[in-house]
């Protein structure tokens, strides 16, 4: 049942129903994952890494409401909760205890890589059926691949 009726076609809802419910746990689970590494890093470079995973846990977290509440408008659930995430996220776990600064970058290079190539996927999947949603893709990837860029810079 939904009580928001949708201008997309049922076909077109579906797919981009699907591809904004994605988006949504790979944001969950990389704002989980930057934080987790945030909180047990340490190394010579701990604090411009430790500043710069809490500025991609912002991101995430901004993004992922702004993607939510763009499934909330289309008649979509979305489904935020951790079972959810556990059980569909694509990124690896993160390793019990302290991480040194360059495994942290690693990891996030790893995750963001991860993710940026399921959000160019998405892309292409919501061009047609919802431009709009395509573009609020489009615009996170956008800041996921610029995030992505600093890290690998930081692990040259």
């Amino acid at each position: 049942m939904s009580v928001v009726k949708s201008p997309l076609s049922e076909a077109g809802l579906k797919s981009v129903g699907g591809a904004l419910q994605g988006a949504l746990v790979d944001l969950v689970d990389l704002s989980l994952v930057a934080k987790q590494v945030h909180w047990n890093v340490v190394g010579p470079r701990f604090r411009s890494v430790h500043l710069q995973l809490d500025e991609v846990v912002d991101t995430a977290r901004q993004h992922s409401d702004t993607v939510a509440e763009r499934a909330s408008a289309l008649g979509v659930n979305p489904d935020g909760r951790s079972g959810t995430i556990a059980r569909t996220t694509a990124i690896d776990s993160v390793p019990e205890g302290w991480v040194k600064d360059v495994d942290a970058v690693r990891t996030l290079v790893d995750a963001l890589g991860v993710v940026i190539g399921r959000m160019r996927e998405r892309i292409d999947v919501t061009g047609d059926p919802d431009p709009v949603s395509q573009d609020i893709l489009i615009a996170l990837t956008a800041d996921l691949e610029k995030h992505a860029w600093m890290f690998q810079a930081e692990s040259a």
